[in-house]
Protein backbone atom coordinates (compact mmCIF):
# COMPACT_ATOMS: atom_id res chain seq x y z
CA UNK A 1 0.00 0.00 0.00
CA UNK A 2 1.61 3.35 -0.89
CA UNK A 3 0.94 7.09 0.02
CA UNK A 4 1.07 7.93 -2.95
CA UNK A 5 -1.60 8.48 -5.77
CA UNK A 6 -0.73 8.31 -9.81
CA UNK A 7 -2.90 10.48 -11.61
CA UNK A 8 -3.24 10.36 -15.12
CA UNK A 9 -4.66 12.37 -18.15
CA UNK A 10 -6.95 14.81 -16.54
CA UNK A 11 -7.23 15.50 -12.40
CA UNK A 12 -7.50 12.26 -11.78
CA UNK A 13 -7.82 9.58 -14.52
CA UNK A 14 -5.18 8.05 -12.09
CA UNK A 15 -3.47 5.05 -11.42
CA UNK A 16 -2.36 3.87 -7.65
CA UNK A 17 0.53 2.14 -7.46
CA UNK A 18 -0.98 -0.14 -4.58
CA UNK A 19 -2.03 -3.41 -4.62
CA UNK A 20 -5.64 -4.71 -6.12
CA UNK A 21 -7.52 -4.78 -3.50
CA UNK A 22 -11.14 -2.34 -2.24
CA UNK A 23 -14.74 1.89 3.24
CA UNK A 24 -17.76 5.74 8.39
CA UNK A 25 -20.58 6.89 8.60
CA UNK A 26 -23.95 6.46 5.63
CA UNK A 27 -25.56 6.12 9.28
CA UNK A 28 -28.11 4.98 6.42
CA UNK A 29 -30.31 2.17 7.60
CA UNK A 30 -33.94 2.39 6.75
CA UNK A 31 -35.11 1.13 4.07
CA UNK A 32 -32.42 0.69 0.75
CA UNK A 33 -34.91 2.43 -1.55
CA UNK A 34 -33.64 5.19 -2.62
CA UNK A 35 -34.21 7.19 -6.38
CA UNK A 36 -31.58 9.30 -7.57
CA UNK A 37 -30.52 10.94 -11.18
CA UNK A 38 -28.76 13.34 -12.69
CA UNK A 39 -28.21 15.85 -14.64
CA UNK A 40 -25.57 18.63 -16.01
CA UNK A 41 -26.35 21.97 -16.82
CA UNK A 42 -23.18 22.12 -19.38
CA UNK A 43 -21.05 19.94 -21.61
CA UNK A 44 -17.30 19.60 -21.71
CA UNK A 45 -15.29 19.68 -24.68
CA UNK A 46 -11.74 18.70 -26.46
CA UNK A 47 -9.75 16.52 -25.42
CA UNK A 48 -6.50 16.21 -24.43
CA UNK A 49 -3.97 13.51 -22.69
CA UNK A 50 -0.69 14.24 -20.22
CA UNK A 51 1.41 12.33 -19.25
CA UNK A 52 1.31 10.36 -15.84
CA UNK A 53 2.31 12.50 -12.61
CA UNK A 54 2.81 10.98 -9.12
CA UNK A 55 0.68 13.87 -7.13
CA UNK A 56 0.04 13.78 -3.36
CA UNK A 57 -3.05 16.31 -1.75
CA UNK A 58 -2.86 19.44 -3.79
CA UNK A 59 -0.14 18.59 -6.00
CA UNK A 60 -2.15 17.02 -8.43
CA UNK A 61 -1.52 18.56 -12.27
CA UNK A 62 -4.32 21.32 -13.15
CA UNK A 63 -6.37 19.39 -15.89
CA UNK A 64 -5.46 20.14 -19.93
CA UNK A 65 -8.31 19.48 -21.02
CA UNK A 66 -11.20 22.67 -21.67
CA UNK A 67 -14.03 22.70 -19.31
CA UNK A 68 -16.88 24.53 -19.09
CA UNK A 69 -20.48 24.02 -17.30
CA UNK A 70 -22.09 23.30 -13.90
CA UNK A 71 -21.58 20.29 -12.13
CA UNK A 72 -24.39 19.42 -9.72
CA UNK A 73 -23.47 17.03 -6.86
CA UNK A 74 -25.68 15.65 -4.29
CA UNK A 75 -23.74 14.85 -0.48
CA UNK A 76 -26.25 13.34 2.16
CA UNK A 77 -25.23 13.89 5.46
CA UNK A 78 -24.53 16.95 8.15
CA UNK A 79 -22.40 18.77 5.69
CA UNK A 80 -22.44 22.70 4.97
CA UNK A 81 -20.63 24.69 2.42
CA UNK A 82 -19.20 27.12 5.25
CA UNK A 83 -17.12 26.25 8.28
CA UNK A 84 -18.85 25.31 11.47
CA UNK A 85 -18.55 23.63 14.69
CA UNK A 86 -17.80 20.01 15.22
CA UNK A 87 -20.51 18.88 17.92
CA UNK A 88 -18.57 16.59 19.33
CA UNK A 89 -14.95 17.56 19.66
CA UNK A 90 -16.26 21.62 19.94
CA UNK A 91 -13.80 22.55 16.97
CA UNK A 92 -14.34 24.36 14.12
CA UNK A 93 -14.58 22.05 10.74
CA UNK A 94 -14.21 23.55 7.14
CA UNK A 95 -16.84 23.44 5.08
CA UNK A 96 -17.71 21.45 1.29
CA UNK A 97 -16.50 24.59 0.02
CA UNK A 98 -12.35 23.38 0.02
CA UNK A 99 -13.52 20.37 -2.11
CA UNK A 100 -15.63 22.66 -4.89
CA UNK A 101 -12.65 25.11 -4.52
CA UNK A 102 -10.19 22.04 -5.24
CA UNK A 103 -12.37 20.61 -8.05
CA UNK A 104 -13.13 23.79 -9.66
CA UNK A 105 -8.88 24.67 -9.83
CA UNK A 106 -8.11 21.13 -11.10
CA UNK A 107 -10.93 21.82 -13.78
CA UNK A 108 -10.14 25.57 -15.16
CA UNK A 109 -14.13 26.82 -16.44
CA UNK A 110 -16.21 24.26 -14.55
CA UNK A 111 -18.52 24.92 -11.88
CA UNK A 112 -19.04 23.01 -9.22
CA UNK A 113 -22.40 23.42 -7.20
CA UNK A 114 -23.36 21.18 -4.18
CA UNK A 115 -26.56 20.00 -3.25
CA UNK A 116 -27.22 19.31 0.46
CA UNK A 117 -29.08 16.82 1.47
CA UNK A 118 -29.63 15.63 5.63
CA UNK A 119 -30.61 11.96 6.02
CA UNK A 120 -34.31 12.64 7.37
CA UNK A 121 -36.34 12.49 4.04
CA UNK A 122 -33.53 11.84 1.46
CA UNK A 123 -35.01 9.28 -0.29
CA UNK A 124 -38.41 11.33 -1.37
CA UNK A 125 -35.99 14.72 -1.60
CA UNK A 126 -33.51 12.71 -3.84
CA UNK A 127 -36.76 10.97 -5.38
CA UNK A 128 -38.21 14.62 -6.20
CA UNK A 129 -34.96 15.52 -7.29
CA UNK A 130 -34.70 12.63 -9.92
CA UNK A 131 -37.95 13.70 -11.62
CA UNK A 132 -36.98 17.28 -11.96
CA UNK A 133 -32.80 16.17 -13.34
CA UNK A 134 -31.62 17.92 -10.12
CA UNK A 135 -28.30 16.81 -10.47
CA UNK A 136 -24.98 14.71 -12.26
CA UNK A 137 -23.22 13.08 -9.63
CA UNK A 138 -25.29 11.37 -6.50
CA UNK A 139 -24.33 9.65 -3.44
CA UNK A 140 -26.87 6.38 -3.34
CA UNK A 141 -26.59 4.31 -0.70
CA UNK A 142 -29.32 2.56 -2.50
CA UNK A 143 -27.50 1.70 -5.54
CA UNK A 144 -29.12 -1.78 -5.89
CA UNK A 145 -32.43 0.12 -6.19
CA UNK A 146 -31.91 2.76 -8.50
CA UNK A 147 -29.61 0.70 -10.76
CA UNK A 148 -32.55 -1.98 -11.35
CA UNK A 149 -34.67 1.10 -12.54
CA UNK A 150 -32.02 2.02 -15.33
CA UNK A 151 -31.50 5.37 -13.69
CA UNK A 152 -27.77 5.39 -13.38
CA UNK A 153 -24.64 5.27 -15.83
CA UNK A 154 -22.60 1.91 -16.11
CA UNK A 155 -19.01 2.43 -14.63
CA UNK A 156 -17.33 -0.38 -16.50
CA UNK A 157 -16.57 1.85 -20.10
CA UNK A 158 -15.21 4.75 -17.79
CA UNK A 159 -12.99 2.84 -16.10
CA UNK A 160 -11.87 0.22 -18.83
CA UNK A 161 -10.85 3.89 -21.02
CA UNK A 162 -8.97 5.18 -18.16
CA UNK A 163 -7.08 2.25 -16.90
CA UNK A 164 -8.44 3.34 -13.19
CA UNK A 165 -7.36 1.18 -10.70
CA UNK A 166 -9.73 -0.25 -8.47
CA UNK A 167 -7.04 -1.78 -6.28
CA UNK A 168 -6.76 2.26 -4.59
CA UNK A 169 -9.80 1.11 -2.43
CA UNK A 170 -10.12 -0.82 0.50
CA UNK A 171 -10.90 -4.66 -0.38
CA UNK A 172 -14.41 -4.94 -1.10
CA UNK A 173 -15.26 -1.95 -1.17
CA UNK A 174 -16.12 -1.81 -4.71
CA UNK A 175 -17.62 -4.85 -4.39
CA UNK A 176 -19.67 -4.18 -2.19
CA UNK A 177 -21.78 -1.95 -4.31
CA UNK A 178 -21.85 -3.62 -6.97
CA UNK A 179 -25.50 -3.78 -8.60
CA UNK A 180 -27.69 -5.28 -11.59
CA UNK A 181 -29.03 -3.08 -14.10
CA UNK A 182 -33.04 -4.45 -15.90
CA UNK A 183 -30.93 -5.82 -19.20
CA UNK A 184 -27.81 -7.57 -16.38
CA UNK A 185 -26.86 -10.97 -16.11
CA UNK A 186 -24.55 -10.48 -13.45
CA UNK A 187 -23.47 -7.48 -11.35
CA UNK A 188 -21.87 -4.73 -12.24
CA UNK A 189 -20.07 -1.40 -11.31
CA UNK A 190 -22.27 1.33 -11.29
CA UNK A 191 -20.85 3.20 -7.90
CA UNK A 192 -17.69 3.88 -6.35
CA UNK A 193 -17.25 4.13 -3.27
CA UNK A 194 -16.28 7.20 -1.25
CA UNK A 195 -18.03 7.08 2.42
CA UNK A 196 -17.08 4.03 4.27
CA UNK A 197 -18.59 2.92 7.10
CA UNK A 198 -18.89 0.00 9.47
CA UNK A 199 -19.82 -1.63 13.00
CA UNK A 200 -16.99 -2.91 15.76
CA UNK A 201 -17.28 -4.92 18.94
CA UNK A 202 -16.17 -1.85 21.81
CA UNK A 203 -15.06 -3.15 25.36
CA UNK A 204 -14.49 -1.11 28.28
CA UNK A 205 -10.51 -2.33 29.26
CA UNK A 206 -10.98 -0.38 32.58
CA UNK A 207 -14.16 -3.47 33.69
CA UNK A 208 -12.06 -6.08 32.35
CA UNK A 209 -8.71 -5.30 34.77
CA UNK A 210 -11.19 -4.83 37.59
CA UNK A 211 -12.38 -8.31 37.32
CA UNK A 212 -9.61 -9.74 36.35
CA UNK A 213 -11.01 -11.42 33.00
CA UNK A 214 -8.24 -10.80 29.68
CA UNK A 215 -9.13 -8.24 27.58
CA UNK A 216 -10.46 -9.65 24.27
CA UNK A 217 -8.51 -10.95 21.60
CA UNK A 218 -7.93 -9.16 18.16
CA UNK A 219 -10.68 -11.27 16.74
CA UNK A 220 -13.13 -12.48 19.30
CA UNK A 221 -15.54 -14.90 18.26
CA UNK A 222 -19.19 -15.34 19.58
CA UNK A 223 -17.94 -17.98 21.91
CA UNK A 224 -15.55 -15.36 23.85
CA UNK A 225 -17.76 -12.94 24.13
CA UNK A 226 -20.49 -14.99 25.53
CA UNK A 227 -17.78 -16.40 27.99
CA UNK A 228 -16.49 -12.98 28.91
CA UNK A 229 -19.84 -11.08 29.42
CA UNK A 230 -21.18 -13.69 31.44
CA UNK A 231 -17.70 -13.58 34.06
CA UNK A 232 -18.51 -9.65 34.30
CA UNK A 233 -22.21 -9.67 34.79
CA UNK A 234 -22.99 -8.88 39.04
CA UNK A 235 -21.41 -6.56 41.49
CA UNK A 236 -17.70 -5.51 40.59
CA UNK A 237 -15.49 -6.68 42.65
CA UNK A 238 -13.36 -3.35 42.81
CA UNK A 239 -16.19 -0.92 43.03
CA UNK A 240 -19.11 -3.02 44.07
CA UNK A 241 -21.07 -1.45 41.40
CA UNK A 242 -23.66 -3.20 39.31
CA UNK A 243 -21.72 -4.17 35.70
CA UNK A 244 -23.28 -5.77 32.35
CA UNK A 245 -20.99 -7.83 30.50
CA UNK A 246 -23.16 -7.01 27.09
CA UNK A 247 -24.92 -4.71 25.50
CA UNK A 248 -26.47 -4.40 21.99
CA UNK A 249 -28.65 -2.00 19.67
CA UNK A 250 -32.01 -3.46 20.15
CA UNK A 251 -32.56 -2.34 16.01
CA UNK A 252 -29.59 -4.15 14.92
CA UNK A 253 -29.95 -7.42 16.31
CA UNK A 254 -31.25 -9.04 13.02
CA UNK A 255 -27.90 -7.76 12.10
CA UNK A 256 -26.09 -9.23 14.78
CA UNK A 257 -28.21 -12.36 14.48
CA UNK A 258 -26.76 -12.97 10.91
CA UNK A 259 -23.13 -11.81 11.66
CA UNK A 260 -22.99 -14.53 14.53
CA UNK A 261 -24.36 -17.10 12.05
CA UNK A 262 -21.70 -16.06 9.19
CA UNK A 263 -18.96 -16.94 12.68
CA UNK A 264 -20.54 -20.22 12.69
CA UNK A 265 -20.19 -21.03 9.09
CA UNK A 266 -23.32 -19.68 7.68
CA UNK A 267 -24.99 -17.01 5.41
CA UNK A 268 -28.02 -15.19 5.28
CA UNK A 269 -28.90 -16.75 1.59
CA UNK A 270 -28.16 -16.29 -1.72
CA UNK A 271 -29.38 -14.16 -5.16
CA UNK A 272 -29.39 -10.54 -5.48
CA UNK A 273 -32.70 -9.74 -7.49
CA UNK A 274 -35.53 -10.82 -5.56
CA UNK A 275 -37.04 -12.87 -8.26
CA UNK A 276 -35.35 -15.82 -7.40
CA UNK A 277 -33.25 -14.92 -4.15
CA UNK A 278 -33.13 -17.25 -1.05
CA UNK A 279 -32.95 -16.30 2.20
CA UNK A 280 -31.19 -19.06 5.22
CA UNK A 281 -33.42 -17.53 7.95
CA UNK A 282 -33.83 -21.44 9.35
CA UNK A 283 -30.83 -22.47 8.94
CA UNK A 284 -29.13 -24.45 11.61
CA UNK A 285 -26.49 -21.58 11.88
CA UNK A 286 -29.18 -18.91 12.02
CA UNK A 287 -30.38 -20.86 14.64
CA UNK A 288 -27.51 -21.22 16.36
CA UNK A 289 -27.17 -17.17 16.18
CA UNK A 290 -30.37 -16.61 17.38
CA UNK A 291 -29.41 -18.90 20.47
CA UNK A 292 -26.43 -17.07 21.06
CA UNK A 293 -27.81 -13.89 21.15
CA UNK A 294 -30.39 -15.14 23.58
CA UNK A 295 -28.30 -16.21 25.68
CA UNK A 296 -25.84 -13.20 25.74
CA UNK A 297 -29.21 -11.31 26.55
CA UNK A 298 -28.98 -12.86 29.96
CA UNK A 299 -26.05 -11.01 30.89
CA UNK A 300 -27.36 -7.39 29.44
CA UNK A 301 -29.30 -4.54 31.45
CA UNK A 302 -33.08 -5.20 31.23
CA UNK A 303 -34.80 -2.78 28.11
CA UNK A 304 -31.53 -2.98 25.96
CA UNK A 305 -34.21 -4.02 22.98
CA UNK A 306 -35.83 -0.61 23.40
CA UNK A 307 -32.77 1.63 23.56
CA UNK A 308 -32.18 1.20 27.77
CA UNK A 309 -29.63 0.54 30.09
CA UNK A 310 -26.88 2.04 28.62
CA UNK A 311 -26.90 5.02 29.54
CA UNK A 312 -23.45 5.28 30.70
CA UNK A 313 -21.99 3.33 27.90
CA UNK A 314 -18.89 5.24 26.32
CA UNK A 315 -18.43 7.72 29.64
CA UNK A 316 -15.66 7.08 32.35
CA UNK A 317 -18.61 5.66 34.79
CA UNK A 318 -19.64 2.90 32.58
CA UNK A 319 -20.91 -0.10 33.38
CA UNK A 320 -20.87 -2.40 30.78
CA UNK A 321 -17.87 -4.50 29.37
CA UNK A 322 -18.98 -5.63 26.06
CA UNK A 323 -20.83 -3.31 23.50
CA UNK A 324 -21.37 -5.92 20.28
CA UNK A 325 -22.24 -3.53 17.77
CA UNK A 326 -20.90 -0.01 17.86
CA UNK A 327 -21.37 3.19 14.56
CA UNK A 328 -17.90 5.02 14.10
CA UNK A 329 -18.91 7.63 15.51
CA UNK A 330 -18.40 6.10 19.26
CA UNK A 331 -14.58 6.45 18.60
CA UNK A 332 -14.83 10.19 17.58
CA UNK A 333 -16.45 10.34 20.74
CA UNK A 334 -14.18 8.64 23.39
CA UNK A 335 -11.73 10.56 21.69
CA UNK A 336 -13.05 13.64 22.14
CA UNK A 337 -13.84 12.86 25.76
CA UNK A 338 -9.97 11.65 26.14
CA UNK A 339 -11.05 8.08 26.60
CA UNK A 340 -9.32 6.32 24.34
CA UNK A 341 -7.47 4.45 26.49
CA UNK A 342 -10.36 3.02 28.35
CA UNK A 343 -11.99 1.89 25.78
CA UNK A 344 -10.87 -0.69 23.11
CA UNK A 345 -12.80 -2.03 19.27
CA UNK A 346 -12.72 -5.47 17.38
CA UNK A 347 -13.56 -6.38 14.44
CA UNK A 348 -17.04 -7.79 13.29
CA UNK A 349 -17.06 -11.60 13.50
CA UNK A 350 -16.55 -14.07 9.97
CA UNK A 351 -17.40 -16.34 8.02
CA UNK A 352 -13.81 -18.10 8.15
CA UNK A 353 -14.58 -19.74 4.34
CA UNK A 354 -15.31 -16.33 2.89
CA UNK A 355 -13.36 -14.36 4.93
CA UNK A 356 -15.73 -11.82 5.36
CA UNK A 357 -18.77 -10.92 7.71
CA UNK A 358 -20.97 -8.11 8.84
CA UNK A 359 -23.23 -5.17 6.89
CA UNK A 360 -21.73 -4.13 4.58
CA UNK A 361 -22.60 0.21 4.87
CA UNK A 362 -21.10 4.00 3.54
CA UNK A 363 -22.24 5.66 0.26
CA UNK A 364 -20.86 5.38 -3.51
CA UNK A 365 -21.14 7.98 -5.58
CA UNK A 366 -22.79 6.93 -9.39
CA UNK A 367 -23.06 9.50 -12.50
CA UNK A 368 -27.12 10.02 -13.33
CA UNK A 369 -27.97 7.81 -16.38
CA UNK A 370 -29.73 11.36 -17.76
CA UNK A 371 -26.58 13.60 -16.82
CA UNK A 372 -25.56 15.91 -19.93
CA UNK A 373 -22.44 16.05 -18.37
CA UNK A 374 -21.24 12.57 -17.67
CA UNK A 375 -17.29 12.95 -18.69
CA UNK A 376 -16.78 15.88 -15.50
CA UNK A 377 -19.45 13.99 -13.44
CA UNK A 378 -16.74 10.76 -13.82
CA UNK A 379 -13.97 13.32 -13.26
CA UNK A 380 -15.26 13.97 -9.78
CA UNK A 381 -16.07 10.35 -8.53
CA UNK A 382 -12.56 9.62 -9.17
CA UNK A 383 -11.70 13.06 -7.60
CA UNK A 384 -13.79 11.76 -5.04
CA UNK A 385 -11.25 8.76 -4.71
CA UNK A 386 -8.38 11.13 -4.23
CA UNK A 387 -5.68 11.67 -1.31
CA UNK A 388 -7.19 15.12 -1.30
CA UNK A 389 -11.19 14.32 -1.02
CA UNK A 390 -10.41 11.79 1.28
CA UNK A 391 -8.25 13.56 3.79
CA UNK A 392 -10.30 16.51 3.82
CA UNK A 393 -13.37 14.59 4.78
CA UNK A 394 -11.28 12.48 7.41
CA UNK A 395 -9.81 15.62 8.84
CA UNK A 396 -12.89 17.56 9.01
CA UNK A 397 -15.63 15.48 8.23
CA UNK A 398 -14.69 12.17 10.79
CA UNK A 399 -18.09 12.12 12.73
CA UNK A 400 -19.45 10.62 9.37
CA UNK A 401 -16.84 9.55 7.81
CA UNK A 402 -14.45 6.76 7.50
CA UNK A 403 -11.54 6.60 4.21
CA UNK A 404 -12.05 4.20 1.76
CA UNK A 405 -8.59 4.24 -0.61
CA UNK A 406 -5.83 2.22 0.85
CA UNK A 407 -3.63 4.91 1.60
CA UNK A 408 -5.24 5.91 4.66
CA UNK A 409 -3.72 3.25 6.14
CA UNK A 410 -0.42 5.06 6.05
CA UNK A 411 -1.74 8.09 6.73
CA UNK A 412 -0.15 9.84 10.24
CA UNK A 413 -3.58 10.96 11.11
CA UNK A 414 -4.51 6.97 11.20
CA UNK A 415 -1.62 5.58 12.55
CA UNK A 416 -2.15 7.78 15.41
CA UNK A 417 -5.50 6.44 15.70
CA UNK A 418 -5.48 2.60 16.45
CA UNK A 419 -9.48 2.70 16.67
CA UNK A 420 -10.07 3.92 13.26
CA UNK A 421 -7.05 1.79 11.75
CA UNK A 422 -9.33 -1.65 13.28
CA UNK A 423 -12.15 0.16 11.57
CA UNK A 424 -10.79 0.09 8.21
CA UNK A 425 -9.54 -3.45 8.59
CA UNK A 426 -13.51 -4.47 9.22
CA UNK A 427 -14.12 -2.43 6.42
CA UNK A 428 -11.92 -4.98 4.30
CA UNK A 429 -14.34 -7.76 5.44
CA UNK A 430 -17.52 -7.00 5.35
CA UNK A 431 -19.73 -9.18 3.52
CA UNK A 432 -19.97 -7.89 0.00
CA UNK A 433 -22.10 -7.23 -2.01
CA UNK A 434 -24.18 -5.92 0.49
CA UNK A 435 -26.88 -8.12 2.23
CA UNK A 436 -29.96 -7.54 -0.70
CA UNK A 437 -32.65 -9.08 1.45
CA UNK A 438 -32.03 -5.89 3.64
CA UNK A 439 -33.72 -3.58 0.44
CA UNK A 440 -37.16 -5.31 0.92
CA UNK A 441 -39.55 -6.79 3.43
CA UNK A 442 -37.46 -9.89 4.43
CA UNK A 443 -35.53 -7.23 6.26
CA UNK A 444 -38.44 -6.62 8.93
CA UNK A 445 -40.03 -9.90 9.01
CA UNK A 446 -36.51 -11.01 10.04
CA UNK A 447 -35.95 -8.27 12.81
CA UNK A 448 -39.60 -8.46 13.98
CA UNK A 449 -38.69 -12.16 14.39
CA UNK A 450 -35.25 -11.99 15.99
CA UNK A 451 -37.17 -9.80 18.69
CA UNK A 452 -39.66 -11.62 19.44
CA UNK A 453 -37.68 -14.86 20.03
CA UNK A 454 -35.14 -12.23 22.02
CA UNK A 455 -38.25 -11.49 24.49
CA UNK A 456 -39.48 -15.18 24.72
CA UNK A 457 -42.49 -14.25 22.78
CA UNK A 458 -42.36 -17.62 21.09
CA UNK A 459 -38.67 -20.04 20.70
CA UNK A 460 -35.99 -19.04 18.33
CA UNK A 461 -37.27 -22.30 16.41
CA UNK A 462 -40.31 -21.22 15.80
CA UNK A 463 -39.23 -17.67 15.25
CA UNK A 464 -36.74 -18.44 12.80
CA UNK A 465 -39.39 -20.69 10.96
CA UNK A 466 -41.94 -17.76 10.69
CA UNK A 467 -39.07 -15.51 9.10
CA UNK A 468 -38.33 -18.18 6.62
CA UNK A 469 -41.86 -18.82 5.78
CA UNK A 470 -42.92 -15.21 5.30
CA UNK A 471 -39.83 -13.83 3.62
CA UNK A 472 -39.68 -16.90 1.19
CA UNK A 473 -43.59 -15.87 0.20
CA UNK A 474 -42.89 -12.32 -0.11
CA UNK A 475 -40.05 -13.30 -2.55
CA UNK A 476 -41.99 -15.78 -4.57
CA UNK A 477 -44.23 -12.51 -5.05
CA UNK A 478 -42.08 -10.77 -6.73
CA UNK A 479 -41.57 -10.09 -9.86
Amino acid sequence: MKGLIVLQKTYSERVSCMDNNKTKKGLVAGVLLSVFAMQVLAGCSSKTETKPVQANETTAKVSDKKWSGTLKVQLIGDFSMDDKTNPISGKKVKGVSVLKKEFERLYPGTTVEFILLGWDGYVQKTDAMLNSNGADVFQVPGIANLASQDLLEPLAPYIEKDKFDLGVFINNQVEGWKAMGPKDKELQIYGLPFIGDTRVIAYDKKIFKEWGVEELSKNPTPEEILEKAKKMTGMNPKTGKQNYGAFYAGADSADSVINAAEAFGGSWGKGFLFKGMEVNFNSPQMLQGLKWMSDLNAYAPKGTLVKQGGEKWGTANNDIAIHIRVQPVFVDTIYAAGLQDQYGVAPLFVNKEKNMGGMFAGSPYSIAKNSANKELAWEFLKFSASDFFQKYMWDEQSSQFLPVTKSAMKWEQILKNPHAMIELESMGKLWAPRYPYRSGQPRYILSESVEEGLLGKSTVEAALEKAQKESTAWLAAQK
